[in-house]
Parts: C-alpha cells; sequence; structure tokens
C-alpha cells in the first residue's frame, strides 16, 4: 500500500504523490536546447525527486549520469589532485547502475583514476562526450560552496561550454545543477564571507564561472489541480469520502504549494489523525506540524539567527506591517527569497506560506520571550474561556489590562512598531495546542493586520490597526466588514492602537452594529 512520504525521494510506486510530468517536460526543453542550469529552490523543495524524474524521462535519448557531491566530504575539495578522482569514482559509479544501462566498455573508459588535476579532467571529458549526448545532473552542489575547488570546476565547465558553442570542443550536452543557493553568484558571496581571496591572475571577481547558465523559471510549487490529482489517488485507494477539491483548496491555501508542507499534512492526516480529511482535519494537522523540531523549521529559524539583517527585513514585513516592493537585485530580498521565506505577490513582498507565518512568528515570540521573561502575561486559558469556548471578547479586554500595566510608559515609536506583536505574544499561549492564528496579508494597507484565530470549531477575525483619525477608524470598520463577509462571518474583532499623546482619552470597549452585523472595538 501506497504512504504519503516526506524523506528522501518519492517514488511513483509506494508514494502518494503531485504528478510533475509537465514539469519535468518543461525542464526537458531545457536539456534538448543544450542549456546549462540550476534548479535552485529552498530546502525540501523536491529537487532530489525532480533529479530523480528527469534521469527517467531523459533516459534512451541521452546518456544521463546523475551524482551528488553530498557524500563527498570535505576532503574531496580540498584539492585538484583529491577533487577529479573523487568525481570520476562517482561518474563511473553513476553509469553502473542498472537504470542508466551504459555498455561496459564505456564505463571503462571514463574509469581512469589516474586523472589528478582539472587539464587532464578536461580533456577527458572532451574524450568521454566526443560523439555522445551526455547529460550531467549534480545535486546537492552548495555542500560545497566554501571553496576554490569547486569554482575551479565549475570554470572548467564553463571554459568547455563556450568551446563547444564554438565549435572547438567536446563536452556534456546538459548540465544540471541543484541546490539552495544561486550559483552564479557564489564567487561573490564566498568573498564576501571572508571565504575566498581572489588571485591576481583571476582578473574581475565579479566573473561568475556559472555565467553562462540559463534562468530556471519551472514553478516547482504544487498547485490545488495537482494536489487533487494526488488525493484523487489515496481516495481511489482508501474510499474516505472526502470532497477532494475542497481538501486540496484548503491544504493549498496553508501551504501555497510548497512540496514538503502538503505531502506533511496529508501524511499527517492519514497516519496521525485518523484519516480526517476535513477542513478540520486540515486545520488540526497544522496544529501537529508546527511545533515539529524538522530539518526544514529549524533550516528557517537558523538563517533568521545567522542573519540580522534578514531577521529585520522578515520582521517588518511580518509583524510591523511594512510594505516592500519585490526586487530580485535587493541582496536580502534574493537571500529571503532563496531560503523560501517570501513570494513575489503583484511585485509586493509576501511570507511564502501561512505556515512558515506561524514558525517564523513562533520563532519571534520565542526571541522576545526571552527579553521579556520577566514581564507576566497576568492571563491564563482558563481565564479567557467560557463552557470551554474561547472568548475573544473577554480576551482583548484582558489584553488591553495588561498592556496598559505593563507598555504605557513606552515611547509612542515603540508601541507603534511593537503594538501588533505584544498582542501576539499575549495570544499565543493562550491558544497554544488547541489553537493556531494566520494573518491575512493587506498589501494596500500597512496600518492594519488581519488575524484569523482559528479555536475548536471557533473562528474568530481580528483587525489590528494603528489610530489615523476618526476617517481611518470608519474605514476600518469597513474593511473588517468585507473581509467578514468573504469568510461568513457576523461577528469582528477590532483592537486599534491609539499612540495620540491626548490626557483626556479613556480606553474604548464596545460592541458597535454596523450593516447587521456586530464588531467589538478595544480602543487602546
Amino acid at each position: 500500500m501506497k504512504k504519503f512520504n516526506v524523506t528522501g525521494i518519492c517514488v511513483p510506486t509506494k508514494h502518494y504523490m503531485v504528478d510533475i510530468g509537465g514539469k519535468i517536460a518543461q525542464i526537458k526543453k531545457l536539456v534538448d536546447n543544450e542549456s546549462y542550469f540550476t534548479i535552485n529552490r529552498a530546502r525540501q523543495y523536491g529537487k532530489t525527486t525532480t533529479l530523480y524524474e528527469l534521469r527517467k524521462r531523459l533516459s534512451g535519448e541521452y546518456l544521463v549520469i546523475k551524482i551528488s557531491f553530498e557524500g563527498l566530504g570535505d576532503e574531496s575539495f580540498a584539492s585538484a589532485e583529491r577533487f577529479c578522482p573523487a568525481f570520476i569514482r562517482q561518474v563511473v559509479a553513476a553509469l553502473e547502475s542498472p537504470s542508466v544501462n551504459a555498455a561496459p566498455e564505456y564505463i571503462g573508459q571514463w574509469a581512469n583514476y589516474g586523472i589528478d588535476n582539472f587539464d587532464l579532467l578536461d580533456r577527458h571529458i572532451t574524450k568521454m562526450c566526443e560523439g555522445k549526448k551526455v547529460v550531467l545532473l549534480v545535486d546537492e552542489v552548495d555542500k560545497t560552496t566554501s571553496n576554490r575547488v569547486f569554482l575551479h570546476f565549475l570554470s572548467t565547465l564553463r571554459k568547455k561550454y563556450l568551446a563547444r558553442d564554438g565549435g572547438d570542443d567536446h563536452t556534456f550536452h546538459s548540465v544540471v545543477l541543484a541546490g539552495v543557493y544561486d550559483i552564479k553568484n557564489i564567487k561573490l558571496k564566498m568573498i564576501k564571507e571572508g571565504l575566498y581571496t581572489p588571485l591576481p591572475t583571476e582578473g574581475k571577481i565579479h566573473n561568475s564561472p556559472w555565467n553562462i547558465a540559463v534562468s530556471f523559471k519551472v514553478d516547482m510549487s504544487f498547485g490545488p489541480t495537482e494536489i487533487a490529482g494526488m488525493l484523487a489517488e489515496y481516495e481511489a485507494d482508501h474510499h474516505t469520502g472526502m470532497d477532494i477539491a475542497a481538501v486540496s483548496e484548503e491544504i493549498h491555501k496553508y501551504t501555497s504549494g510548497y512540496p514538503f508542507l502538503v505531502s506533511r499534512i496529508c501524511q499527517c492526516i492519514d497516519e496521525e489523525l485518523d484519516g480526517d480529511w476535513t477542513v478540520g482535519g486540515i486545520q488540526n494537522a497544522i496544529k501537529a506540524i508546527v511545533p515539529e523540531q524538522n530539518t526544514l523549521f529549524q533550516s528557517l529559524c537558523t538563517n533568521l539567527e545567522n542573519s540580522k539583517t534578514l531577521y529585520n527585513f522578515i520582521y517588518d514585513i511580518m509583524i510591523v506591517g511594512k510594505q516592500r516592493t519585490f526586487s530580485a537585485g535587493n541582496p536580502t530580498i534574493s537571500l529571503a527569497l532563496m531560503y523560501g521565506m517570501i513570494k513575489n505577490e503583484n511585485e509586493k513582498i509576501t511570507v511564502s506560506n501561512k505556515i512558515f507565518e506561524l514558525v517564523i512568528c513562533d520563532y519571534f515570540i520565542s526571541k522576545d520571550e526571552e527579553k521579556r521573561a520577566n514581564e507576566p502575561t497576568g492571563t491564563l486559558l482558563d481565564d479567557v474561556l467560557r463552557e470551554g469556548r474561547f472568548d475573544m471578547e473577554l480576551c482583548l479586554n484582558r489584553f488591553a489590562e495588561h498592556y496598559l500595566d505593563i507598555y504605557s510608559g513606552r515611547t509612542a515609536k515603540f508601541l507603534e512598531r511593537e503594538g501588533k506583536f505584544l498582542f501576539l505574544t499575549y495570544l499565543k499561549p493562550l491558544i497554544n495546542g488547541q489553537g493556531f492564528y494566520h494573518f491575512e496579508s493587506q498589501l494596500s494597507d500597512e496600518r492594519r493586520m488581519d488575524i484569523v484565530v482559528d479555536f475548536g470549531r471557533d473562528q474568530f477575525i481580528v483587525e489590528l490597526k494603528i489610530w489615523r483619525g476618526k476617517k481611518y477608524e470608519e474605514d476600518a470598520y469597513g474593511q473588517l466588514l468585507g473581509y467578514m463577509e468573504t469568510k461568513k462571518a457576523t461577528k469582528g474583532y477590532l483592537l486599534v492602537f491609539d499612540f495620540r499623546k491626548d490626557v483626556n482619552k479613556t480606553r474604548k470597549a464596545e460592541w458597535v452594529k454596523v450593516d447587521g452585523k456586530e464588531i467589538f472595538e478595544v480602543v487602546i
């Protein structure tokens, strides 16, 4: 019986998986055009599975050599004398695979272990590729991004590519590299980090050893229709009666099609939640997944931890609500995009999916708790429950009291930046384990943040807004009502932070009826 898989390679005969045949066809066109390129995507984005499926599609028409740099070890990249024989050994092992079906004599020709420098390797590749369509697939190339030998290897491939196009050499028909980092800019990255010092003979340091590569624009995320195809196969085996279209749309809503997240939700429902293929089941799966210490989430937090610039950039977008125009040329934006943290939505930057929002926000809250260890929340979950159901009205009132007690003496600048985050840090421990929240992006208005809180069978829409005058308050009603309409909600909640220095103002907490719907407004 097939299973959902989130570790290693997905195999169609063993695992439920999205049909990526259309994506493979697009990649094959690049190979057919003799292109050299990098499949540059974030961690656990299906790169390795894609390479295996690509190898199968290319077999018969091309001689495909698929290798990985992951297992070579740092010692293999210590010098050309070590790298070149290690590369040859990997090529020979790949050719010996039954799936390649290479002729024994050809394998024997490759197995020249006397090659211990790049000049010999250059000539050997020429001999091995003459008269043949040989495609080289290299996985996990960024395992080696801190050494000069790797750059020399790329330079060799680049030189042979240019000579081939000039009719002066034979080399690989196509080279495909797969990894997280953008190989085109690897030299500049290494120089910036102090890992590489250009030699006097190298010329301009901005010359990339991989500037021959074409752009890779294949969308490797999964759309709702693609997810539905996978679920249809599962449903044919298990007969759960799920609404495939609704479930696939809901999974996509929270994951934006990130391959690992799609498969992990499905795996969780299938193996841990007794096959609860409903909207509630998806939400329970998310509650179970977000606290996990998997490699993807650990990588997200580590990348934020290692770069203060990236930390502040994501914090400003997600928590403060700053609008940023998308520009791939901006180094920070490029880095966040490479790590899979953000996406380009109508030329504006948003966090790439709702699950990442939860994971990253939990990380921010954890960092904040370290700084505010001596500031008690003053409220426990039991304090905001009525007959076992979450009472958002009571929660907002309690937060207002807590806010005035703890933060009223802070500067307006601090409160304007941190006010919305203070509410999140207050809310999270109250719903932790039994509920979760996600943000609704407001690309047109950085003064507001919509939070949807799911707790048990209830859902609460809370709009957080900074006071900018009476007109803005009236506009907030209209904006909240519009969003309530999309959610078919009859009640909404509005939390307004008023930073005016007016000694006569008083805290406001009241229900307001607008257009037949009820809004509980708290102004603090």
